[in-house]
């Protein structure tokens, strides 16, 4: 894994990825099953495990009802 992924930035775009998920009162199951995934995508997302890119956090933020400048 590169040190990018641990950057200040990027965790605060997983943080909020987690909480709007938690907000829309979703588990991550249930977010990996209408985006077609299997949940540990969902947690290796949260966890920081797994980058996500704009196409990804666009399709995160349609199904939790958010703007993209929610994330960033």
């Amino acid at each position: 894994m590169s040190k990018s992924i641990y950057r200040t930035e990027y965790k605060m775009v997983v943080e909020n990825l987690r909480k709007a998920r938690e907000d829309a009162g979703l588990r991550q199951e249930d977010v990996a099953q209408k985006l077609g995934k299997p949940q540990s995508y969902i947690s290796k997302i949260e966890r920081g495990e797994r980058r996500i890119d704009v196409v990804e956090l666009k399709a995160f933020a349609r199904l939790y009802k958010k703007s993209l400048d929610y994330f960033i």
